[in-house]
């Protein structure tokens, strides 16, 4: 089972989290509508997103990796809970 923790944005430098969220919107095969986006449009998507809580930022201790995962994928997750 994952070691999952659940990372507060207030927690990370700002320079870090920026870095997180530009990594993240330039991984292959993230799709953000009908028209192609900015890197920096995507990071504004981002971090709009984290803000209003709708996504999370994930962390696993196992494997050393993070992720940004929807609110809902997230409290599963980290209730031990199975995603389909």
């Amino acid at each position: 089972m994952a070691n999952l923790l659940d990372i507060p944005l207030a927690r990370l430098a700002p320079e870090t989290l920026a870095g997180l969220l530009e990594e993240f919107a330039s991984r292959d095969g993230t799709d953000y509508g009908d028209r192609e986006l900015s890197l920096a449009e995507k990071v504004v998507q981002l971090r709009r997103q984290l803000d209003s809580g709708d996504m999370r930022l994930l962390y696993d201790g196992d494997s050393e990796t993070w992720d940004l995962v929807s609110r809902d994928a997230a409290l599963a997750l980290l209730a031990g809970e199975a995603l389909d």
